[in-house]
């Protein structure tokens, strides 16, 4: 992958970063407190899972209107 592209692939991740954490719905860790490295996983896979679902969801807005006849 060239640095341009992974450049742009990094700028779109940040740019849906808010949409994806409330798509994801995780809650905040309470001050002082630290995950487990299962909880890190699941919590990883939440937000992969989230940012799949928003990405798409930019993909179909983006996409012009079907035209009926």
């Amino acid at each position: 992958m060239d640095a341009d592209r992974q450049q742009a692939k990094m700028k779109e991740f940040m740019s849906l970063l808010p949409l994806t954490f409330e798509m994801a719905g995780l809650a905040h860790a309470d001050s002082g407190k630290f995950f487990t490295e299962s909880q890190l996983e699941a919590r990883a896979t939440a937000i992969k899972s989230a940012y799949r679902a928003a990405r798409q969801i930019v993909l179909d807005i983006a996409k012009p209107a079907e035209v009926a006849e």
